[in-house]
């Protein structure tokens, strides 16, 4: 699963440090088995990561590359996650010069670093690595109806945009299953969860008629390493954009459960490189059935649990009553998992499931 052994990174975010657009470099961060030791940023040079996430997170944040590199960074991470996936031109010569200072180059993005002649030539003369994590297996299936091992539990987080929080769900609820002593394991499917994991899948990279394919043996592989398999979800059902994937997800993992994630406040679909645009994002009283619905064109399956990102709530008490409130108008049990613990949904996920048909 983990072809090197744990790497210090200098994670690049130049200009774009925040929740939405940096997610790669928090998700890493968070949960990464990699050494963040230092973000190189100057629109926040002086400051510490710890600030925002706070004191478990000693990250310094640099102006330079030649001052990242006094902390013996061994890769360079690209730490964002933009619309469409392109490298942002004006990066191109810190990449260029992390390369032939000898640091492996990490990138989630869509726009493969490692066939672009000036970044392979800088890699050839530093000899260092790139590496591109969208970059999809040779591996290309249809699915074929796959039966789960019997004693696994699949659940796959969905949403109701992009970006709010599906893989952190999952990760916390492998967490809580964890420490209650049960053999827990999150299945990468996006550059993020790679990283962190070392290993998976970027289904959205993957050609359409393969993507359930894909994620019938991705889940596979984690039913091999444990009973509860926690699938990180991509997209939106209801998203112009990325529904596809999403629909790939449920159709070819058959997860036994869902649950549904949703960012507080959160009323429009992310169209940040469509100005004006507005799609309405539906309430979760109706994407609870449609979930299902779909879901079940291929294999029954619920919508268990619901996941509250309460992050644009400062106020604790507020965001506990936005909580309950939920709870109450959809019927389901509800949680922030990272602001309040995963273990209340964790147990209510577990609850209603540990009496399903295997």
């Amino acid at each position: 699963m983990r072809p090197q052994p744990p790497r210090r990174l200098v994670i690049l975010t130049e200009g774009q440090w925040d929740v939405h657009h940096a997610k790669t470099a928090i998700g890493v961060m968070r949960y990464g088995r990699d050494a963040s030791v230092v973000l190189l940023d100057s629109s926040i040079a002086g400051r510490n990561v710890s600030d925002w996430l706070g004191p478990g997170f000693d990250v310094p944040a640099v102006a330079t590359l030649d001052e990242a590199l006094a902390f013996r960074p061994d890769a360079l991470l690209i730490g964002i996650a933009p619309t469409g996936g392109r490298l942002p031109e004006e990066w191109r010569e810190t990449i260029v010069a992390a390369l032939r200072a000898g640091l492996d180059v990490l990138s989630g993005l869509h726009t493969f670093l490692g066939d672009d002649p000036e970044l392979a030539a800088a890699a050839r003369e530093g000899g260092a690595a790139i590496v591109d994590y969208r970059r999809v297996p040779d591996r290309l299936e249809t699915a074929v109806g796959r039966q789960h091992r019997p004693g696994s539990r699949v659940i796959l987080t969905v949403g109701s945009d992009c970006a709010i929080g599906k893989m952190t769900v999952a990760l916390e609820l492998r967490r809580a299953a964890l420490e209650a002593g049960l053999s827990g394991v999150f299945v990468p499917t996006g550059q993020t969860g790679i990283m962190i994991e070392g290993w998976g899948v970027s289904v959205d990279r993957v050609i359409a008629d393969f993507v359930q394919g894909t994620c019938e043996w991705l889940v596979e592989q984690g039913e091999a390493m444990g009973d509860w398999v926690f699938v990180e979800g991509q997209g939106s059902i209801d998203h112009p954009a990325y529904s596809s994937v999403t629909l790939g997800l449920i159709h070819g993992c058959t997860p036994h459960a869902m649950v549904l994630v949703h960012r507080v406040g959160l009323t429009e679909h992310d169209f940040d490189h469509l100005p004006g645009a507005s799609f309405p994002i539906k309430p979760l009283t109706e994407l609870i059935p449609v979930h299902e619905m779909i879901a079940g064109l291929v294999a029954p399956s619920r919508v268990v649990a619901i996941a509250l990102n309460t992050r644009e709530v400062p106020d604790e008490v507020e965001a506990l009553r936005i909580i309950r409130d939920t709870e109450a108008e959809t019927g389901l049990p509800t949680d922030d998992p990272v602001r309040f613990g995963p273990t209340r949904l964790f147990e209510a996920v577990r609850a209603a499931l540990e009496g399903a048909p295997r």
